[in-house]
């Protein structure tokens, strides 16, 4: 250890950093893509549904009507556009996007109601997005059924029905009262925030590794290395640890935001979620030296790592659940680290757990960490050999 961090090593490591401040797109890269990342993904991907457009054929235009579509515009989940007079007219502002939801109200509503008879309301929904039309219409069922008991609270639209004498003795019921465990306000963006952290240090650091590779063959300073007294090793050493160090730095940013902006809480270890990033980042900075080695240009890595990034980022239940996955493709994700470290993560700080229920996940990041750090070693090893 102390042969390895010698004078030729630290001068190695104040040549890497002076080489990353010279380069400003490198500095930008290490302090935009957190911001960014973590601002579009955890405003956007949201699985809350809000201001629908709601298109409303009204062919009652009673109270009790009035009454129903004011119930469905005052929810944040839809948003009165408009009045159509006819269901064709209604169709086509569905399917050209001026509406995204439809409610045709049949012109004996009231009248039905009255007579305690059954009144029946027509709901249209644009189903291209499927989960946007399902989580729709269990609104509009919820917003509806709300609506139905306060009408039978009332006592003004009582329905009476001679019963058959078994059904008269006294049934039990069943009520579910639900409680949401370590989410009890239910904001989507916890779930995406936490799983867009092992995104930002896996992407970012192949990135940056990858960029600053290739960058010093262009320059051709990689063969003055090789002509310096240090030897492989160090040189090895000195192009990692510097980027791993700044990294390290945009991974607390990214924690910073997190906390402060999407107030996710940290009921956990602190230590356990910086471990589990530091594992990302040298996954990341692996991944990033691997693919160098095989590229001779900037343009060349970024296409290679449109091969890499692209499937990491989609197999890794960061942004959607794994159990959305289909069953084939389950198995997958759990080869992949950015896995591994959004269950740390998220068990750590949204249900407070400890090592000793994490470990199985911290050990298979710690072998896909080793794994692709000795790959890249080897391969940037090989090419200065």
């Amino acid at each position: 250890m102390k042969r390895l961090f010698n004078h030729r090593f630290l001068a190695l490591i104040q040549k890497e950093f002076a080489q990353i401040r010279r380069d400003r797109r490198i500095a930008m890269s290490l302090i935009l893509p957190p911001v960014l990342q973590l601002m579009l993904f955890g405003f956007v991907l949201n699985s809350k549904v809000q201001n629908l457009r709601l298109g409303v054929i009204d062919e009652s235009r009673t109270p009790e009507s009035r009454e129903l579509i004011a119930r469905l515009s005052e929810s944040e989940s839809f948003r009165l556009t408009s009045y159509y007079l006819s269901p064709d007219a209604l169709t086509d502002a569905i399917t050209h996007g001026k509406a995204q939801a439809g409610l045709i109200v049949p012109y004996d509503y009231a009248r039905n109601l009255q007579r305690g008879r059954q009144a029946n309301v027509q709901f249209l929904l644009n189903a291209m997005d499927a989960n946007t039309a399902t989580i729709a219409r269990t609104y509009a069922q919820s917003v509806i059924a709300s609506y139905s008991a306060n009408l039978q609270s009332s006592g003004l639209h009582a329905e009476f029905s001679q019963i058959a004498v078994p059904d008269v003795g006294r049934r039990g019921r069943v009520d579910l009262q639900p409680s949401f465990l370590y989410n009890p306000g239910l904001v989507a963006s916890w779930f995406s925030v936490t799983g867009v952290l092992g995104l930002l240090c896996i992407l970012n650091g192949s990135l940056v590794a990858s960029a600053t590779m290739v960058k010093e063959r262009e320059a051709g300073t990689l063969e003055q290395l090789l002509m310096s007294p240090a030897d492989t090793s160090e040189i090895v050493l000195a192009k990692i640890v510097p980027l791993f160090l700044l990294l390290c730095m945009m991974a607390l940013f990214a924690i910073g935001i997190m906390r402060v902006v999407f107030h996710v809480p940290f009921h956990g270890s602190f230590m356990l979620v910086f471990a589990g990033a530091a594992l990302c980042l040298l996954s990341g900075i692996g991944i990033g030296t691997f693919i160098a080695t095989f590229t001779q240009s900037a343009e060349q890595a970024q296409l290679t790592s449109f091969f890499v990034n692209p499937p990491m980022s989609s197999l890794s239940g960061a942004l959607t659940p794994m159990e959305a996955m289909p069953h084939w493709m389950q198995p997958l994700a759990k080869f992949n680290p950015i896995y591994h470290f959004g269950v740390i993560c998220r068990a750590s700080m949204l249900k407070g757990s400890g090592i000793e229920t994490l470990w199985p996940n911290f050990l298979a990041l710690l072998v896909f960490t080793v794994i692709l750090v000795s790959l890249s070693v080897w391969r940037f090893r090989k090419q200065l050999g």
